[in-house]
């Protein structure tokens, strides 16, 4: 699915209002709260916290009010909005809770190669549970030691008659142990990157395990896990596209992928602006706002340049 820039339509626009609505009374009361909970020092103090501390039915709200689906067509439950909306929406929800864009962006992801290399039967089977959020996903590709060299990647899956075997390890992982499927890129030759294919792996599958919530600086409640597969069995028809196309599929996912992150980052950027002018324009020194010193509105200046920039490519 090209990431075809287009202005917003009517529609478009009153689902950014929407999301802003959804973010100002479901994310924004609520992220404080629950990034400290899932920072490393707290699930160190509780361990047993750390399935708890994942905002899983905030996906189900954005899933529930079709948020989750705008680039996909309607006939699979999808908005079939254009590009650009599915972005602004992306930039919202982050000014709001950035774990949680980066979250919609990674659910897209996973959904990406059933809608565009699935067969019709696989589309009308997975897609409607994938954008209504009633399942969640997670995207298996990097590995400990293969990460930007995808074809360089270890992992598996061995051709049983009508069932593969998937054995190996993914690396920094959202989602892990809490996703419905599990977008899962194994090798099925030797063949380097033409060796590579592509499966949609179910959360209950014998033998899929995870490791312990990575420690990490921010984003806390993107909770990050390696995802072991031991000998896990995927039935054959849940491979998506032919045997060697994973490393197209994969590339081509990434490519949507990095737009999602990308708008992620500026509502993030555009969110840091808007508190540091606001204090600004409070904060008081010498009988008047600093937001009146030259440097400091030359800072904030240069800061919404390229907040603006970053928007507008």
């Amino acid at each position: 699915m090209p990431a075809t820039r287009l202005m917003p339509t009517e529609v478009g626009q009153d689902l950014i209002a929407l999301t802003r609505e959804i973010a100002d009374k479901e994310l924004r009361p609520r992220v404080d709260e629950a990034e400290r909970a899932a920072a490393p020092e707290a699930l160190a103090a509780d361990p047993g916290s750390a399935d708890d501390v994942f905002p899983r039915e905030v996906f189900a709200t954005l899933g529930q009010a079709g948020l989750l689906s705008l680039p996909y067509p309607e006939a699979f439950g999808g908005g079939e909005q254009p590009y650009e909306v599915y972005l602004q929406v992306l930039e919202e929800i982050a000014h709001a809770w950035m774990s949680v864009a980066v979250g919609v962006s990674v659910h897209g992801l996973t959904c990406y190669p059933v809608f565009t290399y699935g067969t019709e039967e696989q589309k009308e089977r997975l897609l409607p549970g994938m954008l209504s959020g009633d399942l969640l996903g997670a995207y298996c590709l990097s590995e400990p030691l293969a990460g930007s060299d995808v074809a360089s990647m270890t992992t598996r899956a061995t051709r049983d008659g009508d069932t593969y075997v998937i054995k190996g390890r993914k690396a920094w992982i959202s989602h892990a142990g809490h996703a419905d499927f599990y977008t899962t890129f194994a090798r099925t030759s030797d063949d380097g990157g033409r060796g590579l294919s592509c499966f949609i792996v179910p959360a209950d599958a014998p033998g899929l395990s995870f490791g312990a919530p990575e420690r990490k600086m921010g984003l806390h409640c993107d909770t990050v896990r390696e995802v072991i597969f031991d000998d896990v069995p995927v039935a054959a028809d849940r491979r998506i596209g032919e045997e060697g196309q994973g490393l197209a599929i994969a590339l081509s996912a990434l490519d949507s992928g990095r737009l999602g992150i990308a708008a992620g980052a500026t509502g993030l950027a555009q969110g840091a602006l808007d508190v540091a002018a606001k204090y600004a324009q409070e904060r008081e020194q010498f009988g008047r706002p600093i937001a009146a010193n030259q440097g400091l509105a030359f800072l904030l200046a240069d800061l919404e340049a390229a907040t603006t920039s970053a928007r507008a490519t």
